[in-house]
C-alpha cells in the first residue's frame, strides 16, 4: 500500500519536473507552471491510488522544481546522498584516454633500447610492434594508475611473443611498466 503510494508520488513529481523544464522557455515561471497551469501533466493512476488505497490522503509537501540537467549524454548528473546538484557532472574519460600518441623515431628508439635492456626478446627483431604494445600497456597504466598487481598481468598480457606466449614474467613485466613510465607514458594525471 505504501508502494503504491510512494510510486503514485513519485510519478507525479516527476510529471511535475518534467513540465516544469519544458515550460522554461515560456512567459510563465517554473513555479505558476508546475502548480497547476494546464500545461502540467499528471499521471492518470496518481489519484487514484492514493484514493483507492485505503489510506488517507494528505495534500503532498511542497518542493522546489528540479534544475534543468546540465550533463552531458556521456556522463549522467550526480545523484544519491550527499551529491551536489549544482557541480558539474564529471564527463566520461574518452575512449583513447591514456594512449599515446605514436612516437617519433628518437623516441621509439630510446623505448625499444628500454626493452631490449630488460630482455631482448621483448623487442625479437619487431621494433614497430613493441611500441603498439607499450601504447595499449602506456593506457593500462592510466586506467590503474595504482593497482601495480593489475598493471603486471596486463604487460604480461600485452608483451607476448611466440617464445612467451603468457608474457615474460612478473619481475620483467614490472621493469616494462617502469621503463614504460620513463619513455612513453604521459605523466599520471
Amino acid at each position: 500500500m505504501r508502494t503504491r503510494l510512494l510510486a503514485a508520488t513519485l510519478t507525479a513529481l516527476a510529471a511535475v519536473s518534467l513540465a516544469a523544464c519544458s515550460s522554461s522557455g515560456s512567459s510563465t515561471s517554473r513555479n505558476d507552471s508546475a502548480a497547476g497551469s494546464p500545461t502540467a501533466a499528471t499521471p492518470s493512476g496518481a489519484a487514484t491510488a492514493s484514493t483507492t488505497s485505503g489510506a488517507p490522503t494528505t495534500p503532498a509537501a511542497p518542493t522546489t522544481p528540479a534544475a534543468p540537467a546540465s550533463a552531458t549524454p556521456e556522463a549522467p548528473a550526480p545523484s544519491g546522498p550527499g551529491a551536489d546538484p549544482s557541480a558539474p557532472a564529471k564527463p566520461a574519460p574518452p575512449a583513447d584516454a591514456g594512449l599515446p600518441a605514436k612516437p617519433d623515431a628518437d623516441l621509439s628508439g630510446k623505448l625499444v633500447a628500454a626493452l631490449n635492456a630488460i630482455d631482448p626478446a621483448i623487442v625479437a627483431g619487431k621494433p614497430d610492434q613493441a611500441v603498439e604494445q607499450a601504447r595499449a600497456q602506456c593506457q593500462s597504466i592510466y586506467q590503474f594508475p595504482k593497482d601495480k598487481a593489475k598493471l603486471i598481468d596486463l604487460a604480461n598480457q600485452h608483451f607476448t611473443t611466440p617464445d612467451h606466449p603468457q608474457g615474460f614474467g612478473p619481475d620483467a613485466a614490472a621493469k616494462i611498466n617502469d621503463a614504460l613510465r620513463a619513455t612513453l607514458c604521459p605523466p599520471p594525471r
